[in-house]
């Protein structure tokens, strides 16, 4: 068993109080949160906090990982030419072991960040989940196959891979998929009950192309289908209308935002005051490195409150609150994992330290909203996922070493731009 003490604890169970409270984790779950007791067991490790900060890690709930090759590699171009002329031309030259190792890189970056969990749509996605398995990363994965039969062996192959990786049916967007294919993600989604996710309406041109195609907006046009069923969700979602809003809070989905690569692209702002005054399940994710270009959670808090606040006008809009619990609580619950979401006992231990001595945690008034409109990786102390601390004091617990993992990433660009 491992135990957390003398430091503070935000468990985000249902509310914002930060406690004195001790964790102990045995396993991958958390055992006991309370005050420090006199009958402890013993203990393998013990973590002195000395004062800072254990909550819940962040989870990523939309991210592309393996397009760190694409990091500053087209920048400042807007979505369309950037994805069709530079970014797929690129990914026609990646191949399982090529994936695997830009997996490696992103997850180091998930780390540094506090981020436990990634939502991730890509290729090669089992040798993607051997690597997440193998790195102790817990992730969920989307799966792009075409036919009803390739989605099953996928879908099956993947979720009895390792507990820490798991998929659902997916597609990449309705502008890249044809009606057949979606049709059979469909049959997938009814047969085993499952949640459905995809890009929506990430821009105007997309959402507008979709209505002049099919005389509906994706997120009408997905739900005619029945994709959305048994719940699910949209990526980027910053064009609903509100016939589309009405269909995420009539079918329970969940909007995630991806405010930093939304805003590089000049895609758009998300309305989010607005879909949560209407109800709409809320969660972030980052997007992909090429598109951001970074795998930072502190930044998407961030710009998800204040460009709430700007293209309002009103510097109340968005409380930091809300954007914390989106990040930690909503996305987790957005991915599926309902075990994740909190410190609680019986949860998994999946949990950051927060160091409350870097000068931008001082002095401490409000830890939570600070968290939000002044936190940053370099307040990252450590990030335990299953019961097991893979990053600590800027150092990795992972089976390569950075300086291994950043050689063969850099190989694989070169190889890749040269081809």
């Amino acid at each position: 068993m491992i135990r957390f003490y003398n430091g503070k604890t935000l468990a985000l169970n249902g509310n914002f109080e930060v406690t004195n409270h001790e964790v102990w984790v045995d396993g991958d779950k958390i055992a006991y949160v309370g005050p420090k007791k006199t009958d402890a067991p013993v203990f393998e490790r013990e973590i002195d906090l000395g004062g800072n900060l254990l909550m819940p890690g962040f989870k990523n709930a939309h991210t592309h990982s393996a397009m760190t090759f694409g990091r500053s590699i087209a920048d400042d171009m807007p979505l369309q030419p950037w994805l069709f002329d530079r970014i797929f031309p690129l990914e026609a030259k990646l191949s399982p072991e090529r994936v695997s190792w830009l997996y490696k890189l992103a997850i180091m970056e998930y780390l540094t960040s506090g981020i436990t969990a990634g939502f991730d749509m890509y290729f090669y996605r089992p040798k993607a989940a051997q690597t997440c398995s193998e790195y102790g990363f817990r992730n969920v994965f989307c799966s792009m196959n075409e036919t009803y039969e390739s989605i099953i062996e996928e879908c099956d192959t993947v979720n009895n891979m390792h507990p820490l990786v798991s998929m659902l049916p997916s597609i990449h967007a309705e502008y890249t998929t044809s009606l057949d294919t979606m049709k059979e993600v469909a049959r997938v989604c009814h047969e085993r009950k499952l949640p459905f996710f995809t890009h929506i309406s990430e821009t105007a041109a997309e959402h507008h192309e979709c209505i002049a195609r099919h005389g509906m907006t994706p997120t009408q046009l997905f739900d005619s289908l029945g994709l959305f069923d048994y719940g699910g969700g949209g990526y980027h979602c910053v064009y609903l209308s509100d016939k589309d809003i009405e269909i995420f809070k009539k079918r329970g989905l969940w909007a995630v935002t991806c405010p930093a690569s939304n805003a590089k692209l000049a895609s758009g702002i998300a309305p989010l005051v607005k879909f949560a005054e209407a109800g709409v399940n809320l969660a972030i994710g980052t997007d992909g490195p090429s598109s951001n270009n970074s795998l930072d959670m502190f930044r998407e808090m961030y710009l998800a409150c204040v460009l709430q606040k700007l293209s309002l006008g009103d510097a109340a809009a968005m409380d930091a609150l809300k954007v914390l619990e989106m990040a930690c609580s909503g996305s987790a619950l957005a991915m599926g994992l309902s075990d994740c979401d909190c410190i609680a006992e019986g949860k998994q231990a999946d949990m950051i330290v927060i160091d409350l001595s870097r000068p931008a945690m001082q002095p401490i008034n409000n830890i939570a909203k600070n968290i939000v409109y002044s936190g940053s990786r370099d307040c990252v102390k450590l990030t335990m996922i299953a019961g097991k601390v893979l990053y600590e004091d800027g150092k990795f617990f992972l089976p390569d070493s950075p300086e291994r993992v950043y050689e063969e990433c850099q190989r694989i660009v070169g190889e890749m731009t040269a081809e």
